[in-house]
Parts: C-alpha cells; sequence; structure tokens
C-alpha cells in the first residue's frame, strides 16, 4: 500500500503566499452554461491581499460568475514530479468596476509581469484595463503541494 505524504508535502501559510507572490500564470475554472467547466490562463495580480485579475467585462469568465459566482484557481511550478508545486484556490469571484480598484490590480499586474510601475507607463496600464472589470477572489478553500519536500 501506498503511503500517505499530503501532510508532508503542504506549503505552509507563509509558503503559500511567497509561491503565490511569484511571477506565475494561473489558470482559472468558471462554470459554464449546461455545467461546462471552463478553463482559461491568466495573469493576476493582488488588490488588499486578495488575488485579483482583470478581464473583459463582456467575456464568458464574468458572465459564468454573474449566473454562478464559484470560482477555481490554480498556480502551479515544476517540470518534473519532484519539483513539482502548486496552490489551489476555491472559494467566490466577485465582480468589481470600481475604477480605483481596477487601477490597483492593473499597477499590480504591471509590476508582477512587466516591471517597475512609474506614472510615466500609467497610459498603457489604463489602456489594458478599457471595458474590463476586476474579478477578486473570495478564497473559502486552499490546497497546497510542494513535492520538492519529498527529497
Amino acid at each position: 500500500m501506498g503511503v500517505n505524504r499530503r501532510a508532508q508535502i503542504a506549503m505552509s501559510t507563509e509558503e503559500i503566499d511567497t509561491f503565490l507572490h511569484g511571477r506565475h500564470s494561473m489558470s482559472m475554472a468558471t462554470i459554464g452554461p449546461g455545467g461546462r467547466i471552463q478553463l482559461v490562463a491568466m495573469w493576476y495580480g493582488f488588490v488588499d491581499g486578495a488575488i485579483a485579475f482583470e478581464t473583459k467585462a463582456k467575456s464568458q469568465k464574468v458572465v459564468n460568475l454573474r449566473r454562478d459566482d464559484r470560482l477555481t484557481v490554480l498556480v502551479e511550478d515544476g517540470e518534473t514530479y519532484d519539483t513539482l508545486r502548486g496552490v489551489e484556490l476555491s472559494g467566490r469571484g466577485e465582480i468589481d468596476d470600481d475604477p480605483d480598484r481596477l487601477l490597483k490590480l492593473g499597477i499590480s499586474v504591471w509590476e508582477r509581469y512587466q516591471g517597475p510601475y512609474t506614472e510615466e507607463v500609467r497610459p498603457l496600464v489604463e489602456a489594458m484595463l478599457v471595458k474590463r472589470v476586476l474579478v477578486t477572489l473570495r478564497v473559502e478553500k486552499v490546497v497546497s503541494w510542494d513535492h520538492r519536500k519529498l527529497s
């Protein structure tokens, strides 16, 4: 019989926070029409400490969340079994069109994936937010693993 190593590979709260603040893409799943799962890769940022992303206001993701706000995201890393690590966050997606909060997210995303934010790049950040909404994940469940702990 196999050995259950779930507790051994789980990340601590601090490890999860450090991992999520790394430069990764996130796979996010919403529930589409008829119960079909819609899964897409997204860049993400943080607003007031919560994971968030921006998307077109009329996107299928937003349509799905307006119908059923359940949202699951996966952030993962690793190329071989012994280097796999990741965090799955499940909860509720909150849609927000507040321009100040959306700009806060835009700056967070810019800094994570493009480089330092300055007022000179503000027009570029604002351009990426046109006709977009902010979606914040209100986390209800966290699952993590870090196979590097097995060695």
